[in-house]
C-alpha cells in the first residue's frame, strides 16, 4: 500500500517552515517515521544501536546534518532531546529538527521538558477517512466551531464496514493485510510492547506481565466509559487470591500512558461555565480500537453478532468501540484546528455528551455518537441539554452515525456519518 496522505502532513507543512524543532509524538507502528522522513534532510535512527553508542557520549554529533534532521525514536538516546533545546536556545533557525518519538519525555525523569523550544504534536493512527476506499468527507468541523456548516455528501459505508474499519487497525503497515495475517500482526505488537518495548521506553521490566496484560484488557473493556481504576482493578483479576496491588495497576496505567498506549478522553470541566456537578474523571480508549478488540479476542463476526460488553454492562462492546473510533477521528481532525476535545458527564449521569469540541473563543460543538443509520428524539436530548445550558456559546450540535447522508434535522441538529466529517 503507497503513502497515504492524513491531517498530520497537513499539519507539519504548515508549522515546520515556522518553528525551530517539531516531536511527533504517538504508538509504535502509527507512522511517524515515515511521515517525518517525507520532510527529513537527514535521517539519525536512534534504535540503531551503533547510532545510539555514537550519540550518547556526545549527542550534538548527530544534529549537525542537513535540517530539517529528523531524530527518530530519540527516547534511545534521552539526551538528544536536551541537545535539540539546547541549539534551538542557541538561535536553531525554523525547521532545524523533527523528532520522533514512542515514550513520552516524562518516561525519562531528567529530560527538560523544553516548554517554548520543541513543539509536540500527537500522532494517532489513521482515521476513517484517511483510510484507502473511505468517502471523501464533505463536513467541515470548522465550519461547525464557527456555526456556519453545510451539510451534504453522501457516504457508502455502512454498519458492517465500520465493523471492519474498527478490527482493521489505523496502523499504516497492517491494515492492508489479510484478515488472519492482520490479527497475527496485532498480537504481536502487544506481545513486543509487553516482552521488549516496555523494558526500552521505561528502564522497567513488569515482574509479572501476565498481569499486565490482563489490566490492559480490562482497560480496553472499559472502553468509552469513566469506570474507576479500582473496578478496572477488580475486572482484571476476577476471583484472584493474590491480585496486584493498588500502586502497582497505577504503575500500569503510567507506563502504558507514557509509550501512548492509552489515550483517555479528559473530562470538560470549563471555568466559569453555569455547568455544575460535572465529573472529573476521563472516558478510557486505547489507541487503536483494533488493539483493543484484539486484548478482548474478538473479531468483526463477534461484534457484528453482539458478543463482548463494557465492563459497566452500559451495552454491547460494538458500540463502545466505534464510539473509540469515532473519538478518535474528532481528536485528529480537532488538532488540525488547534481546537480541544473533551467528554461532558454529570455526577449522577443523567446528562451525558460523548465529545465536547471546544474551539477559540470558547466556542462549542457537542457530539453524541450513535451507534445507527437514523437519529430520533431520544438522541438529541442530551445536546438540547447543552445547548439550554450554554446558550450561543454552543455553535452547533451534532451525531455521528453508521449512516449514509449528512443532513440536518429539523430541530437543528447535524447528522454526520463519520466518513463524511473533515477538517
Amino acid at each position: 500500500m503507497g503513502y497515504l496522505s492524513r491531517l498530520i502532513d497537513r499539519d507539519l507543512d504548515e508549522l515546520l517552515p515556522g518553528l525551530p524543532a517539531i516531536a511527533l509524538d504517538g504508538p509504535k507502528g502509527v507512522g511517524k517515521t515515515e511521515t517525518s522522513a517525507r520532510r527529513a534532510g537527514s535521517v539519525v535512527r536512534l534504535d540503531d544501536p551503533d547510532v545510539a553508542l555514537i550519540a550518547r557520549p556526545d549527542p550534538t554529533l548527530v544534529i549537525k546534518g542537513p535540517r530539517p534532521v529528523l531524530l527518530d525514536e530519540w527516547q534511545h538516546v534521552p539526551a538528544v532531546w536536551d541537545a535539540v533545546r539546547r541549539a534551538v536556545d542557541a538561535g536553531a533557525g525554523s525547521g532545524s529538527f523533527l523528532l520522533t518519538g514512542s515514550a513520552s519525555p516524562a518516561a525519562h525523569g531528567p529530560v527538560h521538558s523544553a516548554a517554548g523550544r520543541i513543539a509536540s504534536l500527537r500522532m494517532r493512527p489513521m482515521i476513517v477517512s484517511e483510510r484507502s476506499g473511505a468517502a471523501s468527507p464533505t463536513v467541515s468541523l470548522s465550519d461547525m466551531i464557527e456555526g456556519r456548516a453545510e451539510l451534504g455528501g453522501e457516504s457508502q459505508l455502512r454498519l458492517t464496514d465500520y465493523v471492519e474499519e474498527i478490527v482493521a487497525s489505523g496502523f499504516p503497515a497492517i491494515r492492508g493485510l489479510p484478515p488472519r495475517a492482520r490479527r497475527v500482526q496485532l498480537d504481536g505488537y502487544l506481545t513486543r510492547l509487553f516482552e521488549r518495548d516496555l523494558p526500552e521506553a521505561t528502564g522497567v521490566t513488569a515482574r509479572r506481565p501476565a498481569s499486565l496484560r490482563a489490566w490492559l484488557s480490562a482497560y480496553a473493556a472499559a472502553t468509552s466509559t469513566t469506570a474507576s481504576l479500582e473496578a478496572i482493578r477488580a475486572a482484571a483479576t476476577p476471583g484472584a487470591a493474590d491480585p496486584p496491588s493498588k500502586v502497582t495497576t497505577l504503575r500500569y496505567r503510567d507506563w502504558l500512558t507514557s509509550m501512548w498506549l492509552l489515550d483517555p478522553v479528559p473530562a470538560w470541566r470549563p471555568p466559569g461555565a453555569p455547568l455544575r456537578r460535572l465529573i472529573a474523571a476521563p472516558k478510557h480508549h486505547v489507541a487503536d480500537p483494533a488493539l483493543a478488540a484484539r486484548l478482548l479476542g474478538v473479531g468483526a463476526r463477534d461484534l457484528r453478532d453482539g458478543q463482548g460488553r463494557t465492563i459497566l454492562g452500559q451495552g454491547p462492546l460494538l458500540g463502545a468501540l466505534f464510539e473509540s473510533l469515532c473519538a478518535m477521528s474528532v481528536r485528529v481532525i480537532a488538532q488540525s484546528l488547534d481546537a480541544r476535545v473533551s467528554h461532558l458527564r454529570t455526577q449522577r449521569g443523567e446528562r451525558e455528551v460523548d465529545l465536547i469540541v471546544e474551539g477559540d473563543g470558547g466556542r462549542v460543538v457537542g457530539i453524541e455518537v450513535k451507534l445507527t443509520a437514523t437519529v430520533d428524539a431520544a438522541d438529541v436530548k442530551n445536546l438540547h441539554w447543552l445547548r439550554s445550558e450554554l446558550g450561543a456559546q454552543v455553535r452547533d450540535l451534532v451525531v455521528l452515525t453508521t449512516g449514509s447522508q449528512a443532513y440536518r434535522r429539523a430541530d437543528g441538529v447535524a447528522v454526520v456519518p463519520l466518513a463524511l466529517l473533515g477538517p
